[in-house]
């Protein structure tokens, strides 16, 4: 028994496991330490693409290349933009200065993906819109589900691997004909508006 438990010692320190924690109080914090690493986790495949569902979040249902996930009474809602990947198209978002929070995620501060986050707080709410490694999740959440929203999201968007050949296969046999309103970046006023009409109701 000693010699197992004396192995399994060795194992762990020639290996190099740390574990890293995250100060997840801080949004900033939650982005510089997931989104500048190199994440290669992987446990969910669609068409042409595969990511890391973290721990508690559940997947639900998929449309093509939208993905419905579920965690802590919340619905995540996952677009993947193929399109984008494949021709490598550059989002122009511009920070929200009435936005609860924003910011660009550029490339040149260390991300390692363009894009960017918004969170929008109307009556007790909040709407979430990010968009990272050409994929977006949008969700609406309550304040103490806010950070841990944000560090799920943060998981899921930053280990999307894309698979190449199948994106590629699938614009040549024309799989995006009559879906382009679907994966094209959306727009996140026309969301925020949506969102505040749907607060008051």
């Amino acid at each position: 028994m000693k010699k197992i438990i004396l192995f399994l010692i060795t194992i762990f320190l020639i290996t190099g496991c740390s574990v890293v924690r995250i100060d997840t109080d801080n949004i900033d914090n939650i982005l510089n330490v997931i989104l500048t690493k190199d994440n290669k986790l992987f446990n969910q495949f669609g068409k042409g693409y595969k990511y890391y569902l973290p721990g508690g979040v559940t997947y639900i249902d998929s449309d093509d290349l939208n993905d419905i996930l579920y965690c802590n009474g919340t619905y995540y809602y996952l677009y993947v933009d193929a399109i984008s990947y494949y021709y490598n198209v550059e989002d122009d978002y511009k920070v929200n200065k009435d936005a609860y929070y924003s910011k660009v995620l550029s490339q040149s501060e260390g991300f390692k993906y363009p894009g960017y986050l918004e969170v929008i707080e109307e009556n007790g709410l909040y709407y979430v819109d990010f968009f990272y490694n050409y994929a977006k999740i949008e969700t609406v959440v309550k304040k103490e589900n806010l950070n841990d929203t944000i560090l799920n999201a943060s998981y899921i968007l930053s280990t999307i691997k894309y698979n190449h050949n199948i994106v590629e296969l699938m614009l040549e046999e024309d799989y995006f004909t009559n879906k382009t309103g679907k994966y094209n970046n959306y727009n996140s006023k026309d969301n925020s508006e949506k969102f505040k009409l749907e607060t008051q109701n």
